[in-house]
């Protein structure tokens, strides 16, 4: 097994966040540093800072409507990081992101197995979005929202965009590039006033409160597995 999916497997921290560990030199697999494509067999000593990664605590599971200003990072440096705002008292790491200017539902856990199948993209796992922008939206903007809009150097996928209102639009993803609605809508002359996420796969926002998390219902876990199976 590779050094990635074990670490990220005991729930210690993501495959991201091992990688960066590796990066830095913290990871050591029978006394020798890792690197990126070492393999794990049985009874190898993997540690982490010189100590044993500790043992798979109880999987959680939380919802998150995370407000604007907090940053979507398990870097404790970073002021105002996500990690330090939900103060869980086990380890947790949000999966995915959402820009520190948005805000809405971000799911959290210490699973690193759904955390890695959530974020494959090519699984082209449903995100819902409300987003205000500051004009009028034209059933010309509709159409090429949905249709592909050319950002960092790719077209984007087709997409699924509803007109709530005036200035309001509800759009659906299967894709998660970088700032994309944002940028989306700039490139075709709009600029975001407010960005809320809704809705990821089966689990809804609702009516959390900004800053509130709850724990996902069994029923919901249940749908989010076999969703990603």
């Amino acid at each position: 097994m590779r050094i990635q999916k074990y670490i990220s497997e005991t729930g210690f921290c993501s495959r991201r966040h091992t990688n960066r560990l590796i990066i830095e030199g913290r990871v050591t697999v029978n006394g020798v540093v890792s690197d990126k494509n070492t393999m794990i067999a049985e009874h190898d000593e993997v540690l982490i800072d010189g100590r044993p990664i500790p043992r798979k605590e109880q999987s959680v599971y939380l919802a998150l409507h995370k407000p604007v200003g907090i940053t979507c990072t398990a870097a404790k440096e970073v002021e105002g990081n996500i990690i330090d705002f939900v103060n869980y008292p086990t380890r947790i790491f949000p999966v995915g992101r959402l820009d520190k200017a948005s805000e809405g539902l971000i799911l959290m856990t210490n699973d690193g197995d759904i955390f890695n199948k959530i974020l494959r993209s090519e699984h082209g796992h449903e995100k819902e979005y409300v987003v205000t922008v500051d004009k009028v939206i034209t059933e010309q903007f509709v159409l090429k929202m949905e249709s592909g809009v050319e950002i960092l150097n790719t077209i984007t996928k087709p997409c699924k965009v509803e007109k709530i209102s005036d200035n309001v639009f509800k759009i659906i993803l299967t894709q998660g590039l970088n700032r994309q609605i944002r940028r989306m809508c700039k490139a075709l002359g709009y600029r975001v006033e407010r960005l809320q996420r809704i809705r990821i796969m089966n689990i809804h926002l609702g009516n959390l409160e900004a800053g509130a998390w709850r724990e996902l219902s069994q029923q919901e876990l249940n749908e989010l597995l076999k969703e990603l199976q």
